[in-house]
C-alpha cells in the first residue's frame, strides 16, 4: 500500500503518467495498475480520466491528503528505526532560497561531519516553492523567509537576518559612500532576481516605500548571474550582505550597506512538524539550532 501511495504522489507532482512512473522506476502500466487498485479499495474514481493526466476527482484529493501524511509516516519510522540501530544514513534534500546559499554551507558542513553516511541534495527554489515541496513530501527541509508566505505545520530555527547592499563596480559615482538611504536609488540601473523571487519583492517594497523606481534592466533567478554582470559595470545590483561578503565572485565590488531605512528579514531552516519526528530533520535541526548564532 505504501509503495501505490508513493506512486499516487508521484503522479500529483509530475501531473503526467509516464514521468510519475519513471520518477518511481516502474512502468507506466504497473503505476496505472497502482492507481486502479487505490481506486477499487476506496470504491471510487481518485483520476479523471481522459487521453492524457488531467487532474484528481474530490476523491483523489481528499486520498492524496492522507497519501502525504501516511508516507511522511513511513519515512520517519524507517529512518528512525535505521537510525536506532546504526549511523543515520539515507537521503536529506534541502530546498534554500536563492539568497541563501552561500551561508548554507554553515549548516550543511557541520551536519555532514556529524552524519557522514547521509547524503545531501540541495535545491534552489523561491519561497513559494518551498512550501509546496515540503507540503508534497518532495524535500524534508527548506531554508527560507520565516516572515514572508505563511507557513503552515513546521518547526522552524531562525538562523540569521538577511541585509542588503548596493552592489556595484569602483566606477560607479555611488562607489565610494559610505553607506546610501534607499531613496538615493533612483537614478541607477539595476539587475534584480526575478518578481517570482520574495527577495525580489521585499526590494521592490523598500523601493516603493522611499517613492524611487530605478530602471531594472536585467532580471534573472540567478544570483550568481546577477554577480556576473554587475561586474561589467553597466549594471549595479541590490544584493543580501552574505552574496558580496563569501563569494569570490564578489571579488573588486564595491557593497555598500542600505540602511536608511536598514531592511532585515529573518532566514531560517523549516521542517515539517511531525510526532515522532523524522531522525535526519531531527538531526538538522539540533545542528542548525548549536549554530544558528554563528550564521548571523
Amino acid at each position: 500500500m505504501i509503495d501505490r501511495l508513493e506512486q499516487l504522489l508521484a503522479l500529483a507532482r509530475e501531473k503526467h503518467f509516464g514521468r510519475a512512473a519513471e520518477a518511481c522506476g516502474v512502468s507506466q502500466p504497473t503505476l496505472s495498475a497502482s492507481v486502479k487498485y487505490l481506486e477499487e479499495t476506496f470504491g471510487t474514481s481518485l483520476v479523471e480520466r481522459g487521453s492524457r493526466f488531467v487532474g484528481f476527482t474530490p476523491a483523489g484529493e481528499r486520498v492524496l491528503g492522507w497519501a502525504r501524511r501516511i508516507v511522511a509516516d513511513s519515512r520517519a519510522m524507517r529512518q528512525d528505526v535505521v537510525g536506532f540501530r546504526r549511523a543515520l544514513s539515507g537521503t536529506l534534500r534541502i530546498a534554500a532560497i536563492p539568497t541563501a546559499l552561500p551561508r548554507l554551507i554553515r549548516l550543511t558542513a557541520p551536519y555532514a561531519r556529524a552524519n557522514p553516511d547521509v547524503r545531501l541534495s540541495i535545491v534552489s527554489r523561491s519561497s513559494a516553492d518551498i512550501g509546496r515541496m515540503l507540503a508534497d513530501l518532495e524535500v524534508e527541509a527548506g531554508v527560507t523567509y520565516l516572515d514572508g508566505e505563511p507557513l503552515r505545520r513546521v518547526d522552524a530555527v531562525p538562523l540569521y537576518r538577511e541585509r542588503f547592499r548596493y552592489v556595484c563596480t569602483g566606477a560607479d559615482p555611488l562607489a565610494q559612500r559610505p553607506s546610501l538611504a534607499w531613496r538615493e536609488l533612483g537614478d541607477t540601473r539595476l539587475c534584480l532576481l526575478t518578481p517570482d523571487m520574495q527577495n525580489r519583492r521585499i526590494v521592490d517594497r523598500a523601493l516603493a516605500a522611499a517613492e524611487v523606481a530605478p530602471v531594472v534592466a536585467m532580471e534573472s533567478d540567478s544570483m550568481l548571474t546577477l554577480l556576473v554582470h554587475v561586474r561589467t559595470g553597466a549594471w549595479a545590483s541590490i544584493l543580501p550582505e552574505q552574496w558580496v561578503s563569501e563569494l569570490p565572485a564578489a571579488a573588486n565590488l564595491r557593497a555598500i550597506p542600505l540602511t536608511t531605512p536598514e531592511v532585515g528579514n529573518l532566514v531560517g531552516l523549516v521542517v515539517p512538524r511531525r510526532e515522532p519526528a523524522n531522525a535526519l530533520t531531527a538531526a538538522l535541526l539540533t545542528a542548525a539550532t548549536s549554530i544558528a548564532g554563528d550564521m548571523a
